[in-house]
């Protein structure tokens, strides 16, 4: 029981000097790189910036004791930050305290519902998003975060979540334009463009890949640091160039958030949006890092995790985290063996946060803009779109709803329509499940479609396979294919249903199996079984339905086949036949 909920006991106590030393080093590399990502993202979010430092302390030392991926770093996130502000901006002032205090509530709920989810084990919830939907909610949400930065970019003010908003906000607010700051935003853009496509090139030039993979994931502190000095130095500020500005010198204060009910009445649907999204994307990359060191992580414990880490973040002032995506692949490339690496590294923001803040104060607000520009670039998926539409035009169409809407409605209606639009996918394909009559591959003990392959049948027998478990949705359906079969079929005496495929008989679809047994039993025909699961089996016994079944139950199809079939009315297919 401790393990489960506290996996830190099962790897600090082997914990030695290399494991220290590897750790050490990847959390430096991660705290250089999480500061100007952190500020941004707080500024996404329509909070002051230094609450992005504030996520990337308390937190990460959450999901140092409750998390079991050995390289997820947690702290603020792209689309989650959006999110936030969609949330809160309709509800409070941006800028105020009353802001500040919404989004700690708004961590602290997705916390307590992540935490409630990893009790009760219900990390499959995460299923019910398809990965098609997935890909173009967050290709969607990539879009509409890199267009909310064009104002920032520009010099313009602008606000809005949706495509049309910010598009018209930028038409509207043009006269706002600032050079200067464009210049810096512009510059800064293409550089870190530059610089994420420079690896290759430095190699060539005789770099390791170790030393070219970390110049070129420097490529965000470098612009800060250039620009901060330019700005700096010119005194841009009075010409209009925006700046982060003044940072509060101090740790994260500890606070219980706010819990008035209005506010938490509002906030439960935008916290649970916010609470799906971010697992599925932290437990997806985790899984995917976690599979190349032939390690495993535990979904259900994540979920666990990932709550105590907001709840963190909650009382410590902050907003909503979850795994960040390129804070985590820097720390796996970096080398970190455990998540102590996080802990390390939010010693290292506090650090910063406590004395080299000042430093941050002519940092260029468009230089920031023009990181999450850059950093939205893993998001988008054009090739995911190409592939989804070559393979399922549904699916397809599935996920260019869920793009569209997300323009049109902002990320929470994309969310919601995802989550609607794979549910609906989902119950339409299973509700129509793939059957197929099935004949004899002659002098073999297989059966195949005999749609597709010459096979010996019989007039008499039908070998019915259904390739899906039945249930409530597809229980009419399956009634409905039976007796279209027997009507076209005169002479048929026995039905088998192979249940190779079939995981699961529900109550209304044994009421169907009922109900089929009946009707044949008036047409003189007899229903059996054949290759029923062991726990299938297991909950038919608690039924009557095998009392009342007109016929057998066989272990194979061969066994049936052999039982039913007559050698006289067999039809056998033509040597000269073979299969198509």
């Amino acid at each position: 029981m401790l393990k489960r909920y506290f996996p830190i006991v099962e790897w600090l106590p082997g914990y030695d000097r290399y494991t220290l030393s590897q750790d050490l080093f990847a959390a430096v590399i991660v705290t250089l790189m999480v500061i100007p990502q952190a500020l941004a993202y707080a500024l996404l979010a329509g909070l002051p910036a230094v609450t992005g430092l504030y996520a990337s302390i308390l937190p990460l030392i959450a999901y140092t004791v409750f998390g079991t991926s050995r390289t997820l770093a947690v702290g603020p996130m792209a689309i989650v930050a959006l999110m936030t502000a969609a949330a809160l901006s309709n509800i409070v002032a941006t800028g105020t305290v009353a802001y500040s205090e919404a989004a700690a509530t708004l961590a602290f709920l997705s916390g307590v519902m992540l935490m409630l989810m990893g009790v009760f084990r219900l990390g499959f919830f995460a299923n019910f998003l398809s990965h098609p939907v997935v890909s173009g909610l967050l290709s969607a949400s990539g879009v509409l975060i890199a267009t909310s930065q064009l104002g920032n970019l520009l010099g313009i003010s602008m606000s809005g979540f949706t495509l049309i908003e910010q598009l018209a906000g930028l038409v509207t607010h043009w006269q706002d334009f600032n050079g200067l700051t464009a210049l810096i935003g512009l510059v800064s853009l293409a550089f870190l463009m530059v610089m994420r496509r420079a690896g290759p090139t430095l190699r060539r030039m005789g770099m390791t890949a170790t030393l070219s993979g970390f110049i070129t994931k420097a490529g965000p502190i470098i612009a800060v640091m250039i620009s901060t000095l330019l700005v700096w130095a010119f005194n841009l500020e009075a010409q209009g160039v925006a700046v982060v500005g003044e940072i509060p010198r101090h740790l994260p204060p500890l606070a219980l958030p706010s819990l008035d009910p209005s506010l938490i009445s509002t906030l439960l649907m935008p916290a649970f949006l916010i609470s799906l999204v971010g697992f599925i994307e932290s437990v997806s990359l985790a899984q995917m890092l976690a599979a190349k060191r032939r390690q495993r992580i535990s979904p259900d414990q994540e979920l666990f995790a990932l709550g105590g880490s907001n709840i963190a973040a909650a009382l410590s002032s902050s907003m909503p985290v979850t795994g960040s995506l390129s804070r985590t692949v820097i720390n796996f490339d970096a080398g970190a063996r455990t998540p102590a690496a996080g802990s390390f590294a939010a010693l290292g923001v506090a650090l910063v946060t406590l004395y080299l803040t000042p430093l941050i104060h002519f940092l260029p607000i468009a230089t920031l803009a023009a990181s999450i520009i850059v950093s939205t670039f893993t998001l988008l998926d054009a090739r995911g779109l190409k592939r989804t539409w070559r393979y399922s035009k549904r699916d397809f169409a599935a996920m260019l709803a869920t793009i569209v809407l997300t323009f049109v409605s902002g990320v929470e209606v994309g969310v919601i329509t995802g989550v609607g639009l794979s549910l609906a996918l989902f119950l339409y394909r299973t509700s129509r499940p793939h059957s197929a009559l099935v004949g004899r591959v002659p002098g073999t003990e297989h059966f195949r479609n005999v749609e597709r392959h010459t096979t010996e049948h019989d007039p008499n027998v039908a070998l019915l396979r259904v390739d899906e478990s039945l249930y409530f949705a597809n229980a009419r359906y399956l009634e409905d294919t039976v007796y279209a079969m027997v009507a076209e079929r005169p002479a048929l005496k026995h039905v088998v249903l192979i249940s190779s495929a079939i995981n699961l008989i529900d109550a209304s679809a044994l009421e169907s199996l009922e109900a089929i047994n009946a009707r044949l039993d008036d047409s003189q025909v007899k229903l059996h079984l054949a290759e029923v699961k062991g726990p299938v089996m297991d909950q038919l016994k608690q039924s009557d339905f095998l009392d009342h079944l007109t016929g057998e139950v066989f272990l194979s199809t061969y066994y049936a086949w052999e039982a039913l079939h007559d050698e006289k009315t067999a039809v056998k297919p033509q040597p000269s036949d073979s299969p198509r």
